[in-house]
């Protein structure tokens, strides 16, 4: 594609003449093979990204990346603290959308017999769908809480046991949330949302462990082939999407104030250290915080089905948390720019954190072999377990891609395709489908997305983040 320049096998550069006003290259890593997956207008907008103020080093998109709002889906970008912006269309509207995998004991043969059982049951139990409320209705003092803790909030609510808050990403809360910076609304859309999966790309997944890819990850991960293990995928729900909207509203008057010139209005941002941009930053915050609060609950009541069906209790059955990933969520962290240690504000837009062997923010029980990486598939592909690679903060400001990265519309496939063929095609293969309409199904087809081994393969080759296990999947419910 003449608008990119090669520079390795699964790297192309988008050079800074591309655009009038681009500060930094464009990189993406992307493989021959899958780049007809993207267009000019994707390559724009990450050329778009370059050109705001600070932007350190390059503007990055990941294989999985396509067209989102402000940044690409698959975004990464860095910015310095005094000289950078902060963007919400660097994190998304479902701030912390992310992905949670929780371990068993069972095999697979354990589980296929009762696999449409067990499916109905997880759909009865956990809400899913546009609108969604679950059975959990939060008075404010508790939302206050969940906005300022998280996993943790959720755990000491009698929702999980001590050690899930370990295995998350930054112990499932981050701090510095503002719950003063949270509006009404995003309150009054929370408030009935926790425990809820919501509709889209989200779901959760019955799957097992087909192929082991590094022994030695994998025994460190509790993981084996024949092995069953749930995947949470979910974020949010209307809290971050109203926290974003409210916000977003700000931002496009401080553009104004602080005489910014952007490519795009949906890059709206505000210097870093401003009021603004600091407002934003404190509630989103606490929407990547409701988000872990959010997983954290719907694990707990996949465990109550599990215990319910088997009669077991959560011990016997391992059900443990192997891992919480976010991958909407901008992030104050320490990185080498330039030859130097550097704190930077990193954006990540559908981008997973892949911190490597022996960084400190990865659980000392991993930090021997690196950060579990969750890459999700859709319904009818595999999902991996990666390990962060010696390469991403190197390449990437510690960044992995987040899924298989979609290649058609919502509206297009639900117009192209059959819910009902797709249910009834993926069930001769072995996988039980649930979901509220066929048209939910149709939209998150798996011929809609990238196949999930190619963009792994990328970042794999690369050494952002290497395979440690493939997951199929066997019961879904889609959000």
């Amino acid at each position: 594609m003449g608008a990119l320049n090669r520079v390795n096998e699964n790297t192309w550069d988008i050079p800074t003449s591309r655009l009038r006003g681009m500060r930094v290259p464009g990189r993406i890593f992307l493989s021959e093979k899958l780049l007809s997956s993207i267009d000019l207008a994707t390559i724009d907008q990450i050329a778009n990204v370059s050109m705001l103020p600070g932007i350190l080093d390059y503007s990055m998109a990941m294989p999985d990346v396509h067209l989102g709002y402000g940044f690409t889906i698959g975004g990464v970008a860095a910015f310095d603290p005094q000289e950078g912006v902060i963007s919400p269309g660097g994190v998304g509207f479902d701030i912390n959308c992310g992905v949670r995998l929780m371990k068993t004991n069972l095999t697979r043969e354990d589980v296929v017999p009762h696999i449409k059982t067990l499916t109905e049951s997880l759909f009865h139990k956990i809400p899913s769908g546009v609108g969604s409320k679950g059975q959990f209705r939060v008075n404010d003092t508790q939302l206050t809480d969940a906005f300022l803790h998280g996993s943790e909030w959720a755990v000491e609510s009698g929702y999980g046991i001590e050690d899930d808050t370990k295995n998350c990403e930054s112990a499932g809360f981050m701090k510095g949330g503002n719950p003063e910076k949270v509006g009404v609304k995003a309150r009054q859309r929370g408030r009935p949302q926790f425990g809820t999966l919501g509709s889209g790309n989200h779901f959760l997944e019955i799957q097992y462990v087909d192929k082991i890819y590094d022994p030695v990850a994998a025994a460190a991960y509790g993981l084996y082939e024949g092995q069953v293990n749930v995947m949470i995928h979910c974020g949010s729900r209307g809290a971050g999407h109203q926290i974003c909207t409210d916000h977003l509203q700000n931002l496009n008057e401080a553009v104004k104030k602080y005489k910014i010139d952007i490519p795009d209005k949906q890059l709206a941002c505000a210097p870093a250290e401003s009021k603004e941009a600091q407002d934003y930053y404190e509630a989103m915050i606490c929407g990547a915080n409701y988000a872990w609060a959010n997983r954290q609950v719907i694990m707990h009541w996949t465990r109550e089905v599990f215990e319910n069906f088997y009669g077991k209790d959560v011990d016997e059955l391992g059900m443990k948390l192997l891992y919480d990933v976010a991958h909407n969520v901008a992030k104050y962290e320490t990185h080498t720019v330039d030859g130097k240690k550097k704190d930077v504000y990193v954006h990540r837009k559908g981008a997973t954190r892949a911190f490597p062997a022996g960084h400190p923010e990865v659980p000392q029980h991993y930090r021997d072999v690196g950060q579990p990486v969750l890459i999700p598939g859709s319904m009818g592909t595999p999902s991996f377990v990666l390990k962060g690679g010696p390469r991403s903060m190197e390449l990437s400001f510690g960044s992995a891609c987040h899924g298989a990265g979609r290649v058609m519309g919502r509206g297009q496939a639900k117009s192209n395709m059959s819910g009902e063929a797709i249910r009834e095609e993926l069930a001769r293969q072995g996988i039980t489908v649930r979901a509220d309409k066929p048209s939910v199904i149709a939209e998150e087809a798996p011929s809609v997305y990238k196949p999930s081994d190619e963009v792994v393969d990328v970042v794999d080759q690369l050494g952002i983040a290497n395979k440690v296990a493939r997951l199929i999947p066997i019961g879904v419910i889609k959000g």
